[in-house]
This record gives structure tokens, sequence and C-alpha cells, in this order.
């Protein structure tokens, strides 16, 4: 076994290169809450008419409009939460 100074050596440099990826993973972390926040706010605001999606919705590609996502669940839950968040019922 290497000398005790050489072992912290290793173990310091070992946890300096893993703290660059602890801040990069909590980082994105972060990101995907907001996200996810906005998310939720988005359909919020689309299912209680605050944001109007119709003309947008309208251009899409045929198809696209699903009612499906690509998990094969209904799009409905997300709704159903998201107006429940807004205080909907």
């Amino acid at each position: 076994t290497p000398p005790l100074t050489e072992q912290a050596a290793i173990v310091n440099a070992t946890r300096a290169r893993l703290s660059v990826f602890h801040d990069t993973i909590s980082r994105l972390e972060r990101e995907i809450t907001l996200l996810r926040e906005y998310r939720t706010r988005l359909v919020a605001d689309v299912v209680t008419g605050k944001l109007d999606v119709r003309e947008a919705a309208a251009r899409l590609p045929d198809g696209a409009a699903s009612d499906q996502t690509d998990d094969g669940s209904g799009v409905d839950a997300d709704l159903e939460v998201a107006d429940e968040e807004a205080g909907g019922e």
C-alpha cells in the first residue's frame, strides 16, 4: 500500500475531480426542476385559457397533435394536474 501522504493526495485529487461532477449534477437537477415548473405553468395557462394556442396548433403537421405522448400515456392526466394546480376542477 502507498504511504499515508500519497493516499491522502489521491483522496484529495479524487474529491477535487468529483466536485466538478457534483456541481454539474446539482445545476442540471435545478434546471430540470425549473423546466418542470415552467411546463406545469404553461399547461395550466393553456387549460385555463390564459394562453391561446389554437393558431399554433393549426400550423402543426398532420398527426403531430396526437392525444398520446411518446410513452403511450394520455395527455389528459397532465391537463388534469395542471388544471388542479391552477385552481380548476
